[in-house]
């Protein structure tokens, strides 16, 4: 039986299990609706907002959720009991080897990574290799010698570790100019980049770019003539397929008005939600696909996403909440969020300066701020604990305290108000005195060291910062670096409880490389009455504009104005930030 004060099996691990049946099971050629059921379920499953093992140990029906039935609850089960599953350790016999890896190799679907083994004995990517570079694989029916190509430059890719997803800051930064690139090519009309980066997915694997042009535009010609292009993969009419010269690929599709709207729906995704808002249609015998929305062989939608949406009934669903995660079900009950927007955060409470880490002054910081048109800002340097960012001695904070009020007393227009990010020790206990937090406006706790506690450890360590009566916020709470730090093991739900019994704030950092809290803690804060805090984490003045990336995280997690504290007025704000 599962032990409920034992590690619980990760959400991602079950879901992992499941997915990688699905893939073996797809290799064999066995039937489809048994493949879809383990991917909807492993889909469930990663994006449940609680651990699925302390669920079941709790009572949970995991029926409850969409894509999970009585059968494969069992099978979740069985995970959750042995950490193992009996299904997947199956297949792995019948089909040895990484060929579900293989199935990630552009151009290598289930059927012909089956011909490959079966033909050339191939199971993992070196073997795959090896074919390629001996010229053996062209002679497998079905491959070809531009297939071998494009086959050894996906594996090069692959195992020089740059097909990786880059993250969104970064994708950002290919994107903007390449759209202003491509919106100044002859007779464009509309430029759209569509995909997970209008999901706005803290990490991006590729960018779909629909444009709408004059009949008779060159604009194929303009973008493969790029500068960042480092090689034209395909040219075509209406699509095409480049690699910048950071390997990042970049698909252009040419669209005409008549369908943008659903064409920018089915290119936009993600897969699930398209699935869903299709299943609707078709009860209306409505047929939707990227040419529009069909009633038979005419078309009665498909120039705007709104246009697609109000046809089959559904009010417009943010990009941003498509995932399948309920918002479909919302939209039929007219229950969807109201979502928060960039232009509703009256300020930043996360903001570093030279006193510590950071590149500006607090000045320079200030009047950056003001620019943004925030109403206050809060500055947060280092305490003392964290020596390696230059944390302050208390002395120091005095001296930092006085320049605030001098400066804020010199400004117009904003509000500057004294703050520190405290280090969380390992006890729990905070890093300054109560005397010292006592004269501060705003308190970050945040941990910054020991992140390999246990869960218990890690938890308990939180909850007893959370008593000190001047906590005011919990600094990116589960500590994760993207791509590079994985979160540390934190019972997030406890936290959360505990944050909405004693009136703390949770902090979705919107730093590009942290983005934590997570999309799914964003829906849970909201789901138990937890109001967070969107800051940016500045280190200098340009990364205060990254409060845009927040707010996008946030409106992942359905979170909408009145569950961002700093929506609110100075004047409200600071009942928040009151000492218990």
């Amino acid at each position: 039986m599962f032990v409920k004060n034992a590690m619980p099996i990760p959400n991602s691990d079950i879901a992992d299990m499941l997915n990688q049946t699905a893939d073996l099971l797809e290799i064999q050629d066995e039937n489809p609706f048994r493949v879809r059921a383990y991917r909807n379920a492993s889909r469930t499953v990663r994006n449940l907002s609680g651990n699925a093992a302390e669920m079941i140990a709790e009572g949970t029906d995991l029926t409850e959720y969409q894509g999970i039935g009585k059968d494969l609850a069992g099978k979740i089960g069985q995970i959750v009991e042995t950490g193992a599953f009996d299904v997947l350790t199956s297949l792995r016999q019948q089909i040895p080897g990484e060929l579900d890896k293989l199935m990630h190799i552009s151009g290598l679907g289930a059927k012909r990574v089956a011909r490959l083994y079966k033909e050339l004995d191939i199971t993992n990517l070196e073997q795959l290799k090896q074919a390629v570079d001996s010229g053996r694989i062209r002679d497998v029916e079905g491959f070809g010698k531009k297939t071998e190509d494009n086959i050894r430059e996906e594996i090069g890719r692959l195992m020089g570790a740059d097909q990786k997803r880059l993250k969104i800051a970064v994708v950002e930064d290919l994107a903007a100019p390449l759209v202003a690139y491509l919106k100044k090519g002859e007779g464009v009309k509309q430029v759209t980049v569509a995909g997970s980066f209008r999901r706005r997915k803290d990490t991006v694997g590729d960018l779909d770019i629909l444009v709408t042009c004059k009949k008779h535009s060159n604009i194929m010609d303009h973008f493969t003539r790029y500068e960042d292009v480092q090689k034209i993969v395909s040219k075509g009419a209406t699509r095409s397929t480049v690699l910048l010269r950071s390997n990042f690929q970049v698909d252009v599709r040419v669209m005409q008005d008549a369908n943008y709207g659903a064409a920018l729906m089915y290119f936009t995704g993600s897969k699930e939600h398209n699935i869903a808002v299709r299943k609707i249609g078709l009860q209306k015998k409505l047929k939707l696909n990227e040419y529009g929305l069909f009633r038979g062989e005419k078309r009665v939608a498909g120039r705007t996403e709104s246009e697609v949406y109000a046809r089959i009934g559904l009010p417009y669903i943010e990009p941003e909440l498509r995932e399948n995660r309920g918002e479909v079900e919302a939209a039929q009950a007219n229950r969807l969020p109201k979502l928060v927007k960039l232009t509703d955060i009256k300020g930043d409470l996360h903001v570093h300066t030279n006193y510590t880490d950071g590149h500006n002054s607090i000045r320079e910081m200030a009047e950056a701020a003001k620019a943004l048109g925030y109403s206050y800002v809060a500055i947060t340097d280092h305490s003392q604990h964290l020596t390696i960012a230059g944390g302050l001695q208390p002395d120091a904070l005095r001296k930092q305290m006085e320049e605030i009020e001098a400066i804020d007393q010199s400004l117009r227009g904003i509000t500057l108000l004294k703050g520190t990010e405290v280090d969380i020790l390992e006890n729990g206990t905070l890093d300054w005195p109560s005397d010292l937090l006592a004269d501060l406006d705003v308190r970050v706790c945040s941990i910054h060291h020991q992140f390999t506690l246990s869960k218990e450890q890690q938890t308990t360590r939180i909850l007893k910062a959370m008593d000190n009566p001047y906590f005011n916020i919990l600094g990116h709470p589960t500590g994760r670096l993207i791509q590079d730090r994985q979160a540390y093991a934190v019972d997030m739900e406890r936290i959360m409880k505990a944050a909405a019994e004693r009136g703390c704030l949770l902090e979705v950092n919107a730093h590009s490389d942290r983005l934590d809290l997570n999309d799914i803690h964003c829906k849970m804060a909201a789901e138990l009455g937890v109001t967070v805090v969107i800051s940016t984490d500045s280190h200098r003045t340009s990364h205060l504009e990254n409060m845009r990336l927040g707010v996008g995280q946030a409106r992942r997690g359905w979170l909408e104005a009145g569950n961002v504290a700093n929506t609110r007025t100075l004047g409200e704000l600071r009942k928040l930030l009151k000492p218990r």
